[in-house]
């Protein structure tokens, strides 16, 4: 296999420049729309340990999911993607779309627990079970959340706080990226690989799971979600056409089936509140 090729997703997509070029665009013409939003919330210390929140018409009866960009854990922020929280929010669901600290300048676990922060953050801002959604280092980072000991991370959080999760075009499996240029920024080591690919853990207990992937990206990251969803028990769906940048374009859109699909997974957290002890 010639993992360079399978996971260098923007050699793969000669036009990725230009598309995430416009996903800014999107961005921020959907921030200036007049959508209701609360920008710049802080979940931690540091500069990026920020998110934005937009919220629905009957926000405070709303469930809440958190969208996660992608960028192999060391390009982007939320900046680029506030757009994909229209999908959502067509469904009533509320959708915040949080920064991190990107690699080298921190390693890859860090990134995981300030997504830890951020949803412990939203908990307890807004109450209930949250629906983790993320895209390429996203989807890693929102299975992740869903695998979390909640009580461990933070003394009286209660277990289950991320009910549900989306992951579009994760990367579930952090070892085949040993040797590729993705890999020189984030300093793998073995424990990093063994704690931090979901697809290596034990299945943990949720609501709902749903693993989704272009249908035109590489052998490898099909493999890898359709592998995934195997192991935790979740659904998987290959979107037809879709290359790894134009996967992203359902979240803008509160009439793909996915969207649809995603708004009933919130909701059903919201309608089955209680907590696993």
């Amino acid at each position: 296999m010639d993992a360079e090729r399978e996971y260098n997703n923007r050699a793969r997509v000669p036009e990725s420049a230009e598309i995430i070029a416009g996903w800014a665009r999107d961005a921020a013409a959907f921030r200036a729309s007049g959508v209701r939003a609360e920008l710049n919330l802080a979940y931690g210390a540091g500069e990026r340990e920020k998110l934005d929140l937009f919220l629905p018409p009957n926000a405070e009866a709303a469930p809440t999911a958190l969208f996660i960009h992608g960028g192999y854990w060391q390009a982007l922020d939320r900046s680029f993607v506030s757009h994909c929280a229209r999908g959502l929010l067509g469904q009533g669901v509320a959708v915040a779309v949080p920064s991190y600290d990107l690699c080298p300048a921190v390693m890859l676990g860090e990134i995981a627990e300030q997504m830890r922060r951020a949803a412990a953050f939203l908990h307890r801002r807004r109450g209930g079970r949250l629906l983790a959604a993320g895209h390429s280092a996203g989807g890693q980072l929102a299975a992740l959340l869903l695998a979390t000991d909640w009580p461990a991370f933070q003394p009286g959080l209660p277990a289950g706080i991320v009910g549900a999760a989306l992951p579009v075009s994760g990367v579930f499996e952090l070892g085949p990226l040993k040797g590729t240029s993705i890999a020189k920024a984030l300093n793998l080591t073995g424990q990093d690989i063994a704690t931090l690919s979901p697809r290596l853990l034990a299945p943990p207990a949720f609501e709902a799971l749903h693993v989704a992937v272009g249908g035109a990206e590489s052998d490898e990251f099909i493999r890898q979600s359709r592998d995934f969803a195997t192991h935790w028990g979740g659904g998987f769906e290959a979107l037809p056409g879709a290359n790894h940048f134009t996967v992203l374009d359902p979240f803008a859109d509160p009439a793909h089936p996915l969207m649809i699909r995603a708004g009933k997974m919130a909701h059903r957290l919201a309608l089955r509140p209680g907590f696993a002890q």
